[in-house]
């Protein structure tokens, strides 16, 4: 075959002197995607990705393998309201999940389904809220491929468009009031009412009355804030109480308050704080016993419950205390007639592995455990909002798709209750979750999934992490996990610091100045790997997307040693440069900001963008990058690609250098067919390079 050449790329001579820094930025021109040399450089990227990619014979193999595996499908835990169920669930022949509602024991119906919308797979359901009585829906879709959420509101019964559509409306929360003739949500201010490049900022929580145009909604809150702010909105079940939050970016620090709608008008609610100021995570909810329950790590980085009086919400009492081995994550109430006394459940995450206990509402006595399906990851708790003796929740592990399990309190009893819809042919697979010690002396656990035979030596392996944003990596069915799999790879998930998976102090050890230790733990998560046999340097690989692109730009450009070939995708790479691109503004509490001379050193100390070194023997890499991306703009990979193949040179037929791009399709939410092309050309590519054969 003929040699692969890399395309030409300018270097500009560009140093800025940067609070003493001299940084270098050889490629800035690659920040513009619609000039014409960027266009020009795209394609000819475009152009060498085909050719390399036409090597890897396994791709075909390989989405043969995930579509398969993924035809076992989904299925979501029921949201109630009396007998008039909804809930999620997508069949092996469906590009995105459906939303289904059931009225009792009648037949369901479909009342959301984004592939009938869009026979291209390119609309996507992103939320939906059901209003106190079962009869009206508010939903978001996003058209077209891209990420831009637009609100409407359905009746169920009809199916109906009945009020809608509100645009600007990405990531809104909605909380209906009692008589369902409105709402509160959150949307963004009209791009003429913000200074330019701030258009994807500005928030706002606003009351919206049914069948009224959106620019008559009401202003609540939000004015004079932090650009940056996130909002949430909540509505007790008894319609009595408001609960409004505040967080700046992703930061985790809560402000928090609690209004009563029954002192006069909605639109202008009597705002009480909760917690103002405080470095901690607080979320609140009104029981059907009028006591305010608050969840917060605040004086407890694995998290506790509290209560309080609506009345006096700053005066907490303790009802369950922190566990120093586990992080509490979600919480139910069970109160109906028929129980000997009410019960609150409570959903921990030991070491990333669910567990749920049973506890007395009144005293938070613990009562019991709940028996689990296995050594898995549960989701929420659904409860009925009216009370009674049962709560609902979505179950998955490594071998297991996803499930929904019902607890009855009156008999203990724990059973399945909706399975996912399709049957898989699963490889045997053997799971463990190993301990190693990082660098600075730290425990870090990793799940680790290998073929139940053992092997005569290193077996290509893919070390997949993200470690940022209070994300943790629990176990759960992965299509492409397994493929690796039952192709005779190891698949390891490394739960390194700047997650939740050991709690608030955890993810603070990952984050702004610290860092460093997230790829630290990578790094020796890596080298646990090699050191115990299960894989060596030229067959293994690291993978990881967004703030996990990150990780594994760092590994690339810091431990070139330890990897052969990497997937890179939709990754921040130049740390000096990102808040000015995409969502970047919301990270800085998370990174710091280039605009503070001390962050500026600990972010020049790991940008990718700004440690390659030429004549480095770096691994394979693959960047990809999405057209539509809404949060990472596609240009820290297009910067890092051409500073890449600058430093290694040509030909590029040993390790290369590639970028693939996808059109039509934004961060995360893809069609089925969408999601099995990308999985299989990444895994293709690896099996390329470690040596694994697909067949």
């Amino acid at each position: 075959m003929p040699e692969l050449r890399y395309p030409s790329a300018e270097r500009l001579d560009l140093v800025e002197n940067l609070h003493g820094h001299a940084v270098a930025d050889p490629y800035r021109w690659l920040e513009d995607a619609g000039s014409a040399r960027t266009k020009e450089w795209s394609a000819a990227q475009d152009t060498l990705y085909a050719e390399a990619s036409a090597r890897y014979r396994g791709r075909e193999r390989f989405a043969d393998r995930i579509r398969a595996l993924m035809g076992a499908g989904a299925v979501g835990a029921p949201v109630w309201r009396g007998e008039r169920r909804f809930f999620g669930r997508r069949t092996a022949e469906q590009e995105h999940a459906v939303l289904y509602v059931q009225d009792g024991d009648g037949p369901e119906r479909p009342l959301i389904d984004p592939g009938a919308i869009d026979p291209e797979g390119l609309t996507t359901l992103d939320a939906w809220k059901v209003d106190p009585s079962g009869r009206l829906l508010a939903y978001q879709l996003s058209e077209g491929g891209s990420e831009e959420s637009v609100l409407r509101v359905m009746d169920v019964d009809t199916g109906e468009t009945v009020d809608g559509p509100v645009d600007r409306a990405r990531y809104s929360p909605v909380a209906w009031l009692p008589d369902s003739s409105a709402f509160y949500y959150v949307r963004r201010l009209p791009p003429e009412e913000v200074p330019e490049g701030e258009e994807d900022y500005h928030r706002r929580v606003y009351l919206h009355r049914l069948g009224s145009p959106a620019d008559q909604d009401v202003l609540v809150f939000g004015e004079g804030r932090d650009k940056t702010e996130y909002f949430d909105v909540s509505v007790s079940r008894d319609g009595r109480r408001l609960i409004l939050s505040a967080s700046k970016g992703t930061s985790p620090a809560t402000d928090l308050w609690i209004a009563d709608l029954a002192e006069g008008d909605p639109g202008a609610p009597r705002l009480v704080p909760v917690q103002e100021g405080v470095d901690a995570y607080l979320s609140a909810h009104v029981g059907r016993d009028g006591r305010m329950y608050l969840m917060t790590d605040r004086d407890a980085p694995r998290g506790r419950l509290c209560v309080a009086d609506p009345d006096s919400p700053q005066e907490w009492t303790t009802l369950l205390p922190e566990d120093p081995g586990a992080v509490l994550e979600d919480y139910a109430l069970l109160d109906g007639p028929g129980m000997e006394r009410p019960e609150l459940l409570a959903v921990w995450s030991r070491h990333a592995v669910s567990e749920i206990s049973r506890h007395d509402m009144a005293t938070g006595e613990r009562l019991g455990m709940l028996e689990m399906p296995g050594l898995g990851s549960s989701g929420p708790l659904m409860e009925r909002p009216e009370g009674g003796h049962e709560a609902w929740f979505g179950y998955t592990d490594s071998t297991h798709p996803s499930s929904v399990y019902r607890y009855d309190a009156t008999s203990g009893e724990v059973s399945l209750w909706a399975a996912a819809p399709g049957d898989v042919d699963l490889p045997g697979v053997r799971v463990e979750q190993v301990a190693f010690t990082s660098r600075d002396g730290t425990e870090v656990r990793m799940l680790v999934m290998a073929p139940e035979e053992p092997a005569d030596g290193p077996r290509p392996t893919i070390l997949y992490g993200y470690g940022g944003f209070r994300i943790s990596l629990t176990p759960g069915y992965s299509a492409t996990a397994l493929a690796w799999v039952r192709a005779g790879g190891v698949y390891a998930v490394a739960n390194l610091r700047g997650g939740l998976e050991e709690g608030e102090e955890w993810h603070r050890a990952g984050m702004l100045a610290d860092k460093q230790n997230v790829f630290d733990d990578c790094a020796a998560a890596a080298e646990h790997l090699v050191a115990t046999g299960v894989t060596d340097p030229e067959h293994l690989a690291v993978m990881g997307g967004s703030n996990g692109g990150l990780l594994v730009g760092a590994m690339v450009t810091q431990r070139p040693d330890l990897f052969a070939a990497a997937v890179c995708s939709a990754p921040l790479l130049d740390m000096v440069r990102y808040e000015r691109f995409g969502l970047g503004q919301l990270w800085n509490v998370e990174y710091g900001s280039a605009d503070d001379p001390e962050q500026l050193g600990w972010l020049l100390g790991y940008s990718p963008y700004h440690n390659v070194d030429k004549g480095t023997r770096y691994p394979a890499t693959l960047f990809t990058v999405f057209d539509n991306d809404t949060r990472v703009d596609p240009l820290h990979a297009r910067k890092l690609c051409a500073l890449m193949q600058w430093a290694t040179g040509a030909p590029a037929d040993d390790r290369p250098i590639l970028l693939r791009r996808e059109a039509e399709v934004g961060h995360s939410a893809r069609s089925v067919s969408r999601s099995v092309a990308l999985n299989a050309e990444q895994l293709a590519f690896l099996a390329h390079h470690l040596g694994l054969s697909a067949d």
